[in-house]
């Protein structure tokens, strides 16, 4: 490899989550030059599906989609020298191991394998006062990662890091970053974190998607990760969706809590990050400044919380209210049994003289939860059984009556830095331990910035008119919590917006939030206003039945809102978004 290109090393991505398309590793390796291809398999309901599945079956527990793609790409991986990355071991990473060994075997092939562990905290978990979860998992950085492929590995496979590792890891080993290299750690992490969710970054799942020429079979995105941690964003040619300053910066607001995006390896300070245009479908992102990580590193804990059943009632035309107090208090009085918690939500989808009959309908839902199956069971599903043709008119249901069935809890925990046993696991069976962090540092949530050098100015001529007009968003899930981060194109906007996203104009906007805490954190470089409501969703997405469990339309939602916006920022005319 030539000097210059050891300036450069090009990390692809595959996959943003369990199921993703399956065709994605073929394509990364055929459509253009890479050097390592990685993907993420993990989230944290999927450590709870994986932690379920090994409870039925010890062989399991790990990602089979991936080995669905390695079967198919195996050989070409080889071939072309790229290294593949993957965090898709799960809760049992020594089982993938296996796995891939037996498919290489198939195919006559030799693959060099090495696997990251320590992460699985569950055995001692009680002792660490984590409690008694059915899985214990902490966040692991990079430096095993660079480890394994230091060693020659064609293959790396881990359990739960944290996501942008699978990146940082191959970029520690091609550079020989240390640990004191925070700057470029910190880059990495970044370009990182934009990247491990796949197409979300050519245009997926973004708010101007109608500005997109070519959404046919989005591309999905890689780094040119530079020796100073900076980076260029970009796709393969000819591949769909779009790599502009405006998709880059909707990933990077995904799932944050403030300026601070703290890991294993270093603490990434989002508000230093600069994005310009680099020429079609590239971005760079320059200027990224790290701090030490954190004392602590974060644990995934998840556990079987109960048991659940629901039932979803459709109420047509008139009167809709009465039909739902009606229907509500005769389940209720046929009910047999007392699950300890039963919530009644009734969605208002319905609209006067309605041109359709789904416009004509709204939907009442009630979720019982329960710990004994047998509460939430057949009970449950008879008393509306047995009210079906005695009571409103029109009564029916989104799906039949069924039984109970389990749902997870997840929470977070930490431990100290040094608990984990960080080890890497080589081809050939020897053992290499990682150490900690020499020097970590206690994180103050960077949450009370000034909105604004110059507070907005008053007066302004304005229209009443959705936020969405002129700001984009982009929301998600972080346990019990939802982020939502808005941004404007305009800097002449930047100090309106800032100015208004309040916490209480949030809970305004929100009427969700009225009630709950909101943390508002304002990223001048990035014109961007990020938002936290906290325990919106309860006690994680496997646990809550809220219309939108991950919160991914939040964002949407908020842009649907109106507000009154300068007459000076609108475009002309206003854009009609319904």
């Amino acid at each position: 490899m030539s000097a210059a290109e050891r300036e450069v090393l090009r990390v692809g991505n595959c996959s943003g989550f369990y199921g993703d398309r399956l065709s994605a590793m073929r394509e990364m390796l055929e459509g253009g030059e890479l050097d390592v291809l990685t993907g993420d398999w993990l989230a944290e309901l999927t450590m709870l599906i994986l932690g379920r599945d090994r409870l039925k079956d010890p062989d399991t527990g790990y990602a089979r989609t991936f080995l669905v793609q390695l079967r198919d790409c195996l050989g070409l991986a080889l071939e072309k020298g790229v290294t593949i990355v993957a965090n898709a071991g799960g809760v049992n990473t020594p089982g993938l191991v296996s796995a891939i060994r037996e498919l290489a075997t198939e195919q006559g092939l030799s693959p060099r394998v090495a696997h990251v562990r320590g992460d699985d905290l569950t055995p001692r978990a009680a002792a660490l006062d984590l409690g008694r979860p059915m899985g214990a998992h902490a966040y692991l950085g990079g430096f095993g990662i660079a480890r394994a492929v230091d060693s020659g590995a064609d293959i790396v496979v881990t359990g739960r890091v944290t996501d942008a590792s699978v990146i940082v890891g191959p970029a520690i080993a091609h550079f020989g970053w240390g640990r004191e290299d925070l700057d470029a750690l910190a880059g990495a992490t970044a370009a990182g974190h934009v990247i491990e969710c796949g197409t979300q970054a050519t245009g997926g799942n973004y708010a101007f998607f109608t500005e997109i020429d070519n959404f046919s079979h989005l591309g999905f995105p890689l780094a040119e990760i530079r020796r100073d941690g900076s980076s260029i964003i970009t796709k393969h040619p000819g591949t769909g969706g779009a790599v502009t300053v405006d998709t880059i910066k909707s990933q990077l607001l995904y799932e944050i809590a403030d300026a601070r995006y703290p890991g294993p390896d270093v603490t990434t300070r989002l508000d230093t990050i600069v994005l310009a245009q680099d020429g079609p479908d590239r971005v760079s992102m320059t200027g990224i400044r790290g701090e030490a990580p954190p004392p602590d590193v974060k644990v995934s804990l998840n556990a079987l919380g109960g048991f659940r059943n629901e039932m979803t009632m459709v109420l047509t035309g008139l009167d809709i209210r009465a039909k739902a107090e009606l229907v509500q208090r005769q389940f209720e009085e046929e009910l047999t049994t007392s699950p300890a918690e039963m919530t009644w939500t009734l969605a208002r989808t319905d609209r006067p003289d309605a041109p359709t009959q789904q416009q004509a309908a709204a939907l009442l839902t009630v979720v019982a939860r329960d710990s004994d199956p047998k509460v939430v069971g057949r009970p449950f599903s008879q008393a509306g059984i047995d009210i079906a043709l005695g009571t409103y008119p029109g009564c029916h249901t989104l799906a039949p009556p069924s039984g109970g069935s389990p749902y997870g809890v997840f929470t977070p925990g930490y431990v100290p830095q040094s608990v984990p046993e960080h080890e890497v696991v080589l081809d050939d069976g020897t053992v290499v331990a990682v150490g900690p962090p020499q020097r970590t540092q206690a994180l103050e949530p960077l949450t009370g910035q000034p909105a604004a050098a110059n507070p907005a100015p008053t007066g302004w001529p304005t229209t009443t008119a959705p936020l969405g007009t002129i700001a984009g968003a982009r929301s998600g899930d972080k346990g019990g919590h939802a982020n939502v981060g808005v941004w404007v194109r305009d800097a002449a906007a930047w100090p309106w917006l800032s100015a208004l996203l309040t916490p209480e104009r949030i809970r305004q906007l929100l009427p969700e939030a009225a009630d709950l805490p909101v943390t508002v954190t304002h990223l001048p470089n990035l014109l961007a206003v990020n938002i936290v409501v906290h325990d919106l969703l309860g006690e994680g997405v496997a646990y809550n039945a809220r219309f939108d469990p991950q919160a991914k339309g939040l964002g949407e939602w908020l842009r649907s809102r109106h507000v009154d916006i300068p007459d000076h920022l609108l475009p002309s005319p206003p854009e009609d978004h319904r």
